[in-house]
């Protein structure tokens, strides 16, 4: 018989984990509650941010508290593709090739520096984001579940470095900025507490891997959208028409915008999805995937900025 309470069960571990999660995080919580709902809608997070800011830190402090296993992947231009997926390896002893798994094997992947390894290395990472699977000499491999890439960019230290392309960068169901913190001296006195420079080890671990995927088939089967939101979803499809366009948000793009807003209202400890959630996570979800014609690039102008316009203008449904 099923537990009547368990939806209920399920939010308030899943409100546990963020708190746990805020109580070792200097900075706007907000920014952490959407890499959360991220990972419960099964989404892959780009880190746009500066050397130094704790985006290494988040990532061990989100294994922690999720209780899921994590690897890290330092990306180089010497990085092979095989150096991420693994490769066969020829046994003497039992006459054949064994398959010699990388790091991509493991729960939450985070690739450091994503942009300075070359496009061949870095479309190693297309299979496993988009179908969690690889393909290893021939054979393919199905990844852990749940499987999360957690990918960081500096965006001012561009000197050898390979964009990503837009393929790639449209797998990543949102890109979000942490920012400088409001007050380092909070920072400061924490950094006197905690005797460490890594204190992650000391969160509590709420939730673990099993725990994350009934959450996440939660909201995939309970949180309903309305033909209302779905249509105020699919109008941000306006922006393939702007002049200032040259590729708008794709189909991917509106569906995992519809995604992550489902897992905003589960956070907010609701069943159904508000306009609201829609316009709090629009700009992270399609702003990366927003091309602005060539003649744009001297211009201050970015993707979020487009979306921005585009939530002022899209009738909101009541």
């Amino acid at each position: 018989m099923e537990n009547i309470n368990e939806p209920e069960t399920l939010r308030k571990e899943a409100s546990a984990a963020l708190d746990e999660i805020a109580r070792y995080y200097v900075g706007n919580r907000d920014n952490i509650s959407k890499i959360l709902a991220s990972i419960i809608s099964s989404g892959h997070v780009l880190l746009m941010d500066y050397p130094g800011i704790g985006k290494t830190f988040i990532v061990k402090l989100f294994s922690r508290v999720l209780g899921i296993d994590s690897r890290r992947i330092q990306f180089t231009p010497d990085l092979l593709p095989s150096d991420i997926i693994g490769t066969k390896v020829w046994r003497p002893d039992s006459s054949n090739f064994q398959v010699v798994k990388g790091p991509v094997f493991s729960n939450l992947i985070l690739a450091d520096e994503i942009n300075r390894a070359p496009p061949k290395t870095q479309a190693a990472l297309l299979e496993a984001m988009e179908e969690k699977q690889v393909t290893i000499e021939g054979e393919t491999v199905r990844l852990s579940s749940p499987f999360i890439v957690l990918a960081t960019e500096n965006p001012v230290e561009l000197e050898g470095t390979y964009p990503l392309p837009e393929a790639q960068l449209d797998r990543f169901m949102i890109e979000i900025t942490l920012g400088y913190p409001d007050d380092d001296s909070e920072v400061l006195n924490r950094r006197i507490s905690w005797k460490t420079d890594d204190p992650s080890s000391g969160a509590e671990t709420l939730l673990n891997a099993e725990r994350l995927i009934e959450i996440q088939k939660f909201i995939e089967a309970s949180v309903s959208v309305s033909p209302e939101i779905v249509k105020y979803i699919s109008e941000f499809s306006q922006c393939r028409k702007d002049p200032r366009v040259l590729a708008g948000p794709s189909p991917r793009g509106l569906i995992s915008l519809m995604r992550i807003s489902r897992a905003i209202a589960f956070l907010e400890n609701r069943t159904y999805v508000i306009p609201d959630d829609v316009k709090k996570i629009a700009q992270e979800v399609l702003g990366h995937r927003i091309v602005l014609r060539p003649e744009l690039s001297l211009e201050d102008i970015s993707g979020k900025d487009i979306i921005r316009e585009y939530l002022a203008k899209i009738q909101v449904p009541k």
